[in-house]
């Protein structure tokens, strides 16, 4: 779906960065660009933020989370 937008998910660093900017994810969480040996094991890495901090976790990438979207990056 991102390929079709045009844009790039966040990496973990982007992730880290944006949440300098202003907090986001506070409710829910995001999916996250996952490196590629993680990816063909069948895991994916997601973030959000609570207790004050960023978390990064992983899960199934046939995981379902109805209020889990992913965040990204446009190159203009």
């Amino acid at each position: 779906m991102a390929d079709d937008m045009g844009i790039e998910l966040l990496t973990e660093e982007d992730y880290q960065a944006l949440q300098k900017l202003g907090t986001v994810d506070t409710k829910t969480s995001s999916w996250l660009a996952t490196p590629k040996e993680v990816r063909s094991l069948g895991g994916a890495i997601f973030g959000d933020w609570r207790f004050g901090r960023v978390f990064i976790y992983h899960n199934g990438a046939d995981s379902y989370y109805g209020v889990r979207g992913f965040r990204g990056k446009l190159r203009l």
